[in-house]
């Protein structure tokens, strides 16, 4: 028996398999740090979670329209409204099972086998994965450290072509926790013009800036009629296992697309996870939660970004968003793979090799500081400290 062809191009999340990993090493008894899967230790916000179980108990466990709940795509809209400085409509708002299926759907409904889609390298491996499942060319964009993991403006001319069909922008990113300049932004919507691109804007991270202020594609003239936003309750809300996520279309016509591809593949996002993430938009108590999470979030990143600096080798970037640091680690004269092995291995630290998330990640690893308090991001890196000459002088 043989697998569909298009199987062989499906990629991978590696995050799972490494988490996988380090629980397999937690049950034989060792003391794991996890470093490597993009996850919060804070629960979610009581609200939200009362929301929810009001909405089991008064039996909101139907089906609902495959774009989602009403009333919570009138407060998402409200709220996108707000935030990009658009006028959002309701019509235009899809919920799904978590934010991946965005991606999966905007790409299935955007691009055809052969075309072209450009995608920001290192990058959220799904982009990738997915481009290449439908039988497109995923031409990949360089995001590089020195630049703050920016959009190399001429080298995206020089990538967009009459093929290119789809134009995909992660800004705060994944894994580099850098943020998009108003000049790339600007340079992404003016090339997409002029090639009629669509264009793709995971923000999934809109809500965990720590310096700045947040700007959207959506802010850019000319970008609104051709943009597909994503954003999503995971990381926000501290929700990842509720599967929440949702996206603003351009118009009613591509919500619908979107929509019926929900009503194809999973019928609809849980109803009551949705009254659940209602909660979450209309409570003002779970705006103040948010604020303490990411402000603690922020003390984590400077202590594991002041650790790492001081290992010999390292060079960080200090991300201003996201929960995530991409340390340049050629210093060490290893491999991405390397290191990773060497922290699981040696430190018990579990993270990720940069080549997690495409060719342009090697030099690279990822940690992720949302998962574990200070003192024991202090004590990671003290491991790291004891074992880091061990690493260096083999």
């Amino acid at each position: 028996m043989k697998f569909a062809d298009r199987i062989s191009r499906l990629g991978t999340e590696q995050a799972f398999h490494v988490l996988a990993r380090a629980k397999e090493a937690e049950r034989a008894g060792r003391d794991m740090i996890h470093m490597e899967i993009g996850d919060t230790d804070f629960s979610t916000p009581q609200a939200i979670t009362e929301g929810a179980i009001k909405a089991l108990r008064e039996n909101k466990t139907k089906y609902l329209p495959s774009a989602g709940l009403r009333e919570l795509r009138e407060a998402l809209a409200e709220k996108m409204s707000k935030s990009r400085n658009v006028d959002a409509k309701p019509e235009e708002m899809v919920i799904t099972p978590g934010g991946k299926p965005m991606i999966f759907y905007t790409i299935l409904a955007t691009v055809n086998p052969g075309d072209e889609v450009i995608y920001p390298n290192p990058g959220f491996p799904t982009y990738e994965s997915v481009i290449e499942f439908v039988g497109a060319k995923a031409v990949p964009l360089e995001m590089k450290g020195e630049s703050g993991f920016n959009f190399d403006i001429e080298e995206l001319k020089q990538l967009a072509n009459d093929k290119t069909k789809l134009i995909i922008v992660n800004s705060p990113q994944n894994p580099t926790g850098g943020v998009l300049t108003h000049e790339s932004l600007e340079a992404i919507t003016e090339v997409a013009k002029k090639h009629d691109a669509w264009i793709f804007s995971d923000e999934v991270y809109s809500d965990l800036v720590f310096e700045g202020e947040f700007e959207s594609i959506l802010s850019i003239p000319d970008a609104r009629e051709r943009t597909i936003v994503l954003d999503a309750y995971t990381k926000t809300y501290s929700m990842s296992g509720w599967r929440v996520g949702y996206g603003l279309c351009p118009n009613t016509e591509m919500a619908d697309v979107i929509a019926n591809l929900m009503n194809n593949s999973v019928s609809c996002a849980p109803n009551f996870t949705q009254w659940g993430a209602l909660e979450a938009i209309n409570n003002p108590a779970v705006d103040e939660e948010v604020a303490k999470m990411r402000e603690e979030f922020k003390k984590r990143r400077d202590v594991l970004y002041a650790g790492l600096e001081n290992l010999d080798g390292v060079a960080c970037h200090l991300p201003s968003a996201a929960i995530y640091l991409f340390p340049d680690i050629t210093g060490t004269g290893r491999s991405s793979q390397e290191i990773y092995d060497f922290c699981f291995d040696k430190a018990n630290i579990a993270v990720l090799p940069g080549t997690s998330f495409g060719r342009f990640g090697e030099g690279y690893i990822r940690l992720s500081f949302a998962n574990n308090p200070v003192d024991r991001i202090e004590e990671a890196i003290e491991r790291l400290e004891k074992v880091w000459p061990e690493l260096l002088n083999n």
